[in-house]
């Protein structure tokens, strides 16, 4: 894997809708770079509200009509609670931090 083809995204404090309309913003351009996978990583992120979720949905359908993958590292026990109920864990695949993403899918063939 190409290191150019990763490209990271790391939004903070509340994602609200506000707030993930601008990432939904930064994956687009990510993608439009040659991005063929995308990283959001959330260890500044303290809350996401359901607008915050949808845009991360929405987001993941982006990136996969783009024929690119896109991961979480990161999050808080706030957020993976928050994933759990949501069933947004099984939508998304999250790993705990950055260097186990690393492990997990830059270092694999």
């Amino acid at each position: 894997m190409n290191p150019d083809e990763v490209k990271i995204v790391r939004p903070e404090g509340l994602l609200d809708g506000v707030k993930a309309s601008q990432v939904r913003r930064d994956i687009s351009e990510c993608l439009e770079a040659g991005a063929r996978i995308v990283l959001l990583d959330l260890k500044d992120v303290t809350f996401i509200d359901s607008s915050g979720l949808g845009a991360l949905v929405s987001a993941l359908k982006t990136v996969r009509a783009a024929d690119a993958k896109m991961f979480i590292c990161s999050i808080s026990d706030q957020v993976k609670i928050l994933f759990e109920l949501t069933s947004m864990n099984r939508v998304f695949k999250v790993y705990a931090d950055r260097e186990e993403f690393e492990r997990n899918v830059l270092s694999s063939p």
